[in-house]
This record gives C-alpha cells, sequence and structure tokens, in this order.
C-alpha cells in the first residue's frame, strides 16, 4: 500500500497564505483611498490600491460583472479541489510539487474571498520602472505564481532524470 504525504503543509499553508493575502487588504481597504499610492522605493515600488474586476493581468476585465464573477469563482473552486486532489495522491517524497499546490490553494482561495465580497480583487503591489508599471497584484496572486513557478521548475527538473531507470545506461558487462 503506498503512503500518502502529511496533510499538514495542506492544512497549514493554504490558511496562512489567505490570512496574510486578507489582512493586507483590509489594511489598503482601510487606509488608503481608490488609486491612492505611497511609495515604498521611489522609482520602483509603491503600495497602490487598485481593484482589478479580471483574472491575471485584467482578463475578462470587459465581460459582464455576475458572468465574470460566477466564471472566475468556478475556475478558482475547480482548481482548489482539483490541487486538493493532486496533494492528497501525491507521493511523499513530492515535497516541491505539494509545496507548490499548497501556496496555489493559498492564492486561489484569497482572490475567491475577494471575488465573492466585491466582485473583484484587491490589488496594491505595484512595480514599475519610471512610468512603465507591471500590473499591481497581491499576496495571493505572489503565492499563486511562485506556486506555479515550482510546479514548473520541479516538472523540468524531473523531465532530466531517467522515469525508474528507464534510461539509465546499460551495466559495463567486460571483465577486466
Amino acid at each position: 500500500m503506498r503512503k500518502r504525504p502529511s496533510p499538514a503543509l495542506l492544512v497549514g499553508l493554504p490558511p496562512l497564505v489567505v490570512a496574510l493575502d486578507q489582512i493586507s487588504k483590509e489594511w489598503v481597504l482601510g487606509n488608503m483611498g481608490l488609486h491612492e499610492s505611497i511609495p515604498v522605493v521611489p522609482g520602483l515600488f509603491s503600495i497602490t490600491s487598485v481593484r482589478n474586476p479580471g483574472a491575471a493581468f485584467g482578463l475578462f476585465s470587459n465581460s459582464g460583472p455576475e458572468l465574470r464573477t460566477a466564471f472566475l469563482a468556478g475556475v478558482s473552486v475547480l482548481a482548489v479541489v482539483l490541487l486538493t486532489i493532486y496533494y492528497l495522491r501525491s507521493a511523499p517524497h513530492e515535497r516541491v510539487p505539494r509545496l507548490a499546490a499548497a501556496l496555489v490553494i493559498g492564492g486561489a482561495v484569497g482572490n475567491l474571498i475577494d471575488r465573492l465580497r466585491f466582485g473583484h480583487v484587491v490589488d496594491f503591489l505595484d512595480i514599475y520602472v519610471g512610468r512603465h508599471h507591471w500590473p499591481a497584484f497581491n499576496v495571493a496572486d505572489s503565492a499563486i505564481t511562485v506556486g506555479i513557478t515550482l510546479f514548473v521548475l520541479s516538472a523540468w527538473r524531473d523531465g532530466d532524470r531517467p522515469a525508474d531507470g528507464a534510461d539509465a545506461p546499460a551495466p559495463d558487462r567486460r571483465r577486466a
């Protein structure tokens, strides 16, 4: 019987991501007006209060609000369910992919809370050089990005390894 991974990471990390995400968003909502900006590193990084009705980088932001919210909430719930199943079925030694899944789950839930509460996501991390801005993001987006990056790096790393020795070189049978 295959040993199951510990659910500790799944039980601990997503709620931590959600808590940090929601606390930071509440601070922005309670202390800043819409589009207000506080320079942290002038010319590079500010805390700027913005709202994103769409998905990543404003995707779907021009769709009707009810359809957009329902669709994006549904995608978030589906992602959380599928990643939870993936986590629970993964092997205990697959630490990086399980960490990645837990981060994406926490980020998806953090942004889902915003969509259900407000119909949009609260973003505030603003990185820029001069007038050239990266789209604003939040703690949940950061967790999702780090999680997806870990998935990709893990898959890339594992792709360089032989699967079950299938591509391992044949033993040298010459006698010395």
